[in-house]
């Protein structure tokens, strides 16, 4: 079995920056969404909206996945304090999608067997992002990010 973990101290826009975007948009980026699965598709639907609105259509697929990846997994850290669901532009080239939730437990990439049916979502994350994701530990949880770059 094989692990990674990208974890980062500092420099993943961690909860209490998410705010911080540079560059102007209209609308909320940012989510509170309940620990439950429907969560999941309401973090999908937010993330391909704010794309939309950026006119990033590129990006729909690859950041679908990702936010279903990361939402699914807040999901199932059975906290019970709330899942916060963010994308953000840091740069005109870059967008960066981050789920926050309240457990401490880091996220691992582990190199799944044939037969198991399930293990591979943050490696398939790893991928999309080209190693370009990231965890940030918090006093009560963590913030993932994975960020895409913006086809020129």
């Amino acid at each position: 079995m094989t692990l990674l973990s990208n974890v980062v101290r500092g420099d993943a826009s961690p909860l209490q920056d998410l705010g911080h975007s540079a560059l102007p948009r209209s609308g909320p980026a940012t989510i509170c969404l309940p620990y439950q699965p429907e969560s999941v598709g309401a973090a999908r639907r937010f993330v391909v909206a704010k794309l939309r609105e950026w006119g990033l259509d590129d990006l729909v697929d690859d950041a679908s996945l990702i936010v279903s990846e990361l939402a699914t997994n807040a999901v199932r850290t059975g906290c019970q304090t709330r899942m916060v669901v963010a994308a953000r532009r840091p740069s005109d080239r870059l967008v960066r999608i981050l789920v926050g939730d309240g457990s401490r437990a880091m996220p691992v990439v582990i190199q799944a067997g044939p037969d198991a049916t399930s293990g591979r979502g943050l490696a398939m994350v790893h991928r999309l992002t080209r190693g370009r994701w990231g965890v940030t530990p918090l006093p009560f949880g963590k913030v993932v990010h994975a960020d895409l770059a913006v086809p020129h």
